[in-house]
């Protein structure tokens, strides 16, 4: 379906034509400025595939979610870039593989006066490239790609911020160190005036929503839920306590709790009559973590580069520019979000070279019916794992399994058949393709523990299968 805004556009223009005889350009250029769509990206943390209704959740009521997936496109084979929080989110705003500028690694604790730990300067994000084509921008929420204040949103094309820098925070606000410290912009929010870390969010992405002005805006909320520590209030718990296992219970109040944000959301789009021409999407960064989050049927979990940890819940709606009650089946990934989002704006994207990712407008309307993309990448910590999807192939280079795995996912979407030693063939043309793509690349420019927790994680694993054997004679 062809996004409907340009022909409102001209309809708008004829009848001005027509009435006064001479055009008006301050007329005009509002009314441009009314057909760009306003664009929000929702961002979760650590939230597993199946952790919402629209994806087979049956214990964690996301009503909300459901609703809104239900009105767009849903992505059934949805990626991210990376399967831990920080280089994940630097992909997503660059619409770039973040290992072309070395950030293949969560940021190391306690450097906020490096400006050289983080995305750098030198790639353009959403953010920036919105406001080149007149949007107002916000980001609220978990930054993560940057502590240094030259690498901070205002230094990065925002207009405005409410959030956190650093990679996790309690959800009470109460700060422990600069990185964990709400800033409103450049000022310090006193612990008091927060309630709920998720809710304040959502009730600062609403105040951001309703501020008026002519121009469109982008909001990038990022929701640091249901990632640990596993905060929730008495008004979430009540509505998971059919849920016994108590960990799990929790996190899944967590869920509900940005579910129930994103429905005030909605309705506030709805009030302001905005909702037809605005934009939203909805993800999480990463597969959803080991402790109670649910990535049945696939495998694995944050970390890994099995499906578990790279595939993730995610929509996008547009009533204006996209049908309704749609399933996408073909592979997509994160950075596709920032071509899509200027072709929505109509920008010409011949110009946007540097980009990985690609509009998607194109298939989901049926204007293109070949899939989006060739071939997918993945890499971590400067190969110490990385992955190549392929078609219907998928090769693994496991750290976590000490070898190199292929899969059919035609046959296989599970990863549990490793046909490596049937299709050799196959296995060296798609290691030969990582080569090459990773000669494009740089060197991680920082390293995280990802090495060491990988063993600790493996060794654990394998004890508890161990421990269940029968005992030797």
């Amino acid at each position: 379906m062809t996004p409907k805004f340009p022909f409102l556009i001209l309809l708008s223009f004829i009848f001005l034509s027509c009435s006064n005889g001479a055009r008006n350009d301050k007329t005009n250029i509002t009314q441009e400025k009314k057909g760009k769509p306003n664009i929000i990206i929702i961002l979760t943390d650590d939230q597993g595939w199946a952790d919402v209704g629209f994806n087979g959740a049956t214990d964690i009521p996301t009503s909300n979610l459901d609703r809104m997936a239900g009105e767009g496109v849903v992505f059934k084979n949805g990626y991210v870039s990376h399967p831990y929080c920080s280089p994940s989110r630097a992909g997503l705003l660059t619409g770039r593989y973040q290992a072309r500028f070395g950030h293949d690694c969560n940021l190391p604790y306690g450097e906020p006066n490096d400006s050289s730990i983080g995305t750098p300067p030198s790639e353009k994000m959403i953010s920036e490239a919105l406001k080149e084509q007149g949007y107002r921008t916000g980001a609220i929420g978990k930054w993560h790609v940057g502590d240094h204040p030259d690498l901070q949103p205002l230094a990065q094309g925002f207009d405005h911020w409410f959030g956190f820098v650093g990679g996790n925070m309690n959800f009470w606000g109460i700060p422990t160190s600069p990185l964990q410290t709400i800033f409103r912009n450049h000022t310090k929010v006193p612990q008091e005036e927060l309630s709920y870390l998720t809710d304040d969010f959502t009730n600062e992405a609403i105040h951001f929503i309703t501020q008026e002005d002519d121009n469109p805006f982008f909001l990038y909320l990022a929701y640091n839920a249901p990632h640990a520590p596993d905060h929730a209030t008495a008004e979430y718990l009540e509505k998971t306590r059919h849920i016994e296992y108590g960990g799990r219970s929790v996190y899944a109040a967590m869920v509900n709790a940005v579910d129930a944000g994103i429905g005030r959301i909605d309705s506030t789009l709805k009030a302001n009559d905005i909702k037809n021409n605005t934009l939203v999407v909805f993800l999480s960064d990463n597969g959803g973590r080991k402790e109670f989050a649910d990535n049945r049927p696939n495998r694995g979990h944050k970390g890994m580069l099995f499906e578990g940890g790279i595939k993730v819940p995610f929509f996008i709606t547009w009533p204006d520019g996209l049908k309704d009650n749609q399933t996408y089946d073909e592979p997509v990934i994160s950075l596709d979000l920032f071509p899509t989002f200027l072709d929505a704006s109509g920008v010409d994207l011949t110009k946007e070279t540097q980009l990985d990712g690609i509009s998607l407008l194109p298939y989901l309307s049926g204007e293109r019916q070949e899939t989006p993309h060739e071939t997918l990448f993945w890499r971590s910590v400067g190969g110490f794992e990385y992955a190549v999807r392929k078609g219907k192939f998928k090769l693994y280079k496991s750290a976590y399994k000490r070898k190199t795995l292929l899969f059919d996912l035609e046959k296989d979407r599970y990863e549990r058949n490793d046909i490596s030693a049937q299709f050799p063939d196959v296995l060296a043309e798609l290691e030969q393709t990582y080569m090459n793509w990773d000669t494009e690349n740089l060197a991680p420019r920082w390293v995280d523990p990802h090495p060491e927790n990988v063993v600790k994680e493996e060794e654990k694993w394998q004890n508890e299968r161990k421990r269940s054997l029968p005992p030797k004679k």
